[in-house]
């Protein structure tokens, strides 16, 4: 059977159709035309995927589905970014997300592209209800430890959010406030408010660390992030540290100032 469709009209109909049961969708099935069937294969592979995500995204719900059905209203799910580089700062966020918040494909931010990472920011900064960003500098990763200085950019992330948060969601961390919390291992694949301030945070400190390779050029933050790859330890050795950047107390760069 061959229907009266051209192959890319096929296509193009089939972009607007989500269900196997719609009667165009039924018609053209019937289609023995290679080339249809190549498309319906295409169609089908793609509705698989979204309904994968659509599972994944529901899964990674449900420590806030718990906390809500708690009553718990404002979770603020924390992350960082930046603890292993050697210059920069270490960034954290925390973001309070609504019920009704939809964002299949969500995730470890690691595990996104760069251009997933910047849309699904966006998305996230517009319908989030809350989201706070918190930084500690060089400065005080030298005086504190990154440690030390990783929960003092999550707390004050915490408290840039301006909510009253009533629970939070951290990835494998404690912080010493009154807020109960659970804190969770590889918590940015656990848990959909983790996974967003991990996107938030990661993309903060890379337009941060893009920035700083605009006035220092000759160092290539904008590639490395100031992770200490064989480019980023070559200008080092070369140029010298960035002042106010460049984390002393870490051994590669204590090394070359020593």
């Amino acid at each position: 059977m061959k229907s009266k469709y051209t192959i890319n009209e096929i296509k193009e109909k089939l972009k607007y159709i989500n269900d196997e049961d719609d009667p165009f969708f039924i018609e053209v099935h019937q289609d023995t035309r290679k080339g249809v069937q190549h498309v319906i294969q295409l169609w089908n592979k793609k509705r698989e995927q979204e309904r994968a995500l659509k599972e994944q995204f529901y899964d990674m719900r449900r420590y806030e589905e718990s906390l809500w059905k708690e009553g718990y209203q404002f979770i603020g799910g924390v992350d960082e970014v930046g603890r292993g580089p050697l210059a920069g700062p270490v960034i954290a966020s925390c973001v309070i997300l609504s019920e009704d918040f939809f964002l299949p494909g969500l995730t470890d931010s690691k595990k996104l592209t760069k251009a997933k990472r910047e849309h699904y920011y966006e998305v996230i900064k517009e319908h989030a209800k809350a989201v706070g960003v918190g930084t500690a500098s060089a400065a005080e990763i030298d005086k504190h430890n990154i440690y030390e200085a990783t929960k003092l950019a999550m707390q004050r992330a915490i408290e840039n959010t301006n909510v009253n948060i009533d629970y939070l969601l951290l990835d494998a961390m404690s912080l010493p406030n009154t807020i109960p919390q659970t804190p969770l291992v590889k918590g940015d694949a656990k848990s959909i408010s983790i996974a967003a301030s991990s996107v938030v945070a990661k993309v903060t400190r890379d337009h941060y660390m893009t920035a700083l390779g605009r006035e220092y050029p000759e160092y290539g933050f904008e590639n490395h992030m100031g992770y200490g790859t064989s480019d980023h330890l070559t200008a080092l050795h070369k140029y010298g540290i960035v002042e106010n950047e460049h984390r002393l107390s870490f051994t590669p760069v204590k090394a070359i100032i020593s």
